[in-house]
């Protein structure tokens, strides 16, 4: 397929070098160029505007959040200047909200857009092992899915509203935070009772809690290594405010989503930002007057 895709951080890199892997032809571009250098000498093409990715018959975006969202896909000239016949896809963590303006927008320019937020480190997405959740008119969905098959190893589908896919994300990484905060909570206390961070979670995520979020952020904050970052601190606080939002537009009450954004805000406030967010246990550490 021939393919534009926008956003080349950590993931998106990953992401459109698997697609150049499998075979498709692919455009990038990214607000900073030098990302793009080593996909260009693996065979894509650079590009020097945006609206030059949404031609052939696919584009993929992945960017850091809304604003990002907001300053590239919707200024002036870049929608407008579509292909008819391409599918949108894009696969950030975006807010609720934005998704369902998005489809309005491309509905509005007769464009198919599909969301396609994915589960999965940088780590899963140079392995293509990421879990692709997907949502979008099947017919759409459907004729993006040999880009989904080449970067993760499983699309789950999730119907024809784009906005779902956003909402089981947003709703997975507040699973993700909640499961961080109650491992630092449990080290602190195991701390403060003489037992290491390290044997406490050696058991318990051997025992009772095996399942791969404890054990990959389980083993962070036993060896107290949150650098270089998987997943950054800051963009955690992002999502879980953004599920917030989502819960806030559906009277949906999250108290403990309340309470993760303030210990969120409490390590970006103390320098944790760019940190892995599995140092959000720290603040629980601090907090019981733990130090190291």
């Amino acid at each position: 397929m021939d393919v534009g895709f926008i956003g080349l951080g950590s993931m998106g890199k990953a992401m459109a070098s698997n697609l150049i892997k499998a075979g498709h032809a692919l455009r990038v571009w990214n607000r900073s160029p030098e990302p793009a250098n080593d996909l260009v000498a693996a065979g894509a093409r650079a590009l020097n505007h945006p609206a030059e990715a949404f031609a052939g018959d696919a584009v993929i975006t992945m960017l850091a959040d809304d604003d990002a969202v907001r300053d590239v896909v919707l200024r002036e000239g870049v929608l407008d200047a579509a292909a008819k016949h391409m599918v949108h896809v894009n696969m950030a963590t975006i807010s609720v909200a934005l998704a369902q303006e998005l489809v309005a927008i491309h509905k509005k320019r007769g464009l198919a857009y599909v969301a396609a937020p994915v589960f999965g480190v940088p780590e899963a997405a140079r392995a293509a092992k990421l879990n692709i959740l997907a949502a979008g008119e099947e017919a759409a969905v459907s004729r993006v899915q040999p880009l989904f098959d080449a970067m993760g190893q499983k699309t789950w589908p999730l119907g024809p509203e784009p906005h779902r896919a956003n909402a089981v994300k947003l709703a997975g990484n507040l699973m993700i935070g909640a499961a961080v905060e109650a491992m630092g909570e449990a080290t602190a206390l195991g701390r403060a009772h003489g037992v290491s961070s390290a044997d406490l979670l050696d058991i318990l995520t051997k025992t009772l809690f095996p399942g791969p979020v404890y054990q990959r952020y389980g083993a962070s904050i036993a060896a107290g290594t949150y650098e270089p970052a998987a997943f950054k601190l800051r963009l955690g606080l992002k999502d879980v405010r953004l599920a917030l939002q989502a819960g806030d537009a559906t009277h949906v009450p999250l108290p403990f989503g309340s309470v993760l954004r303030d210990n969120l805000l409490a390590a970006v406030a103390q320098g944790d930002g760019e940190k892995d967010w599995s140092a959000l246990a720290d603040v629980a550490h601090r907090r019981a007057g733990l130090k190291g």
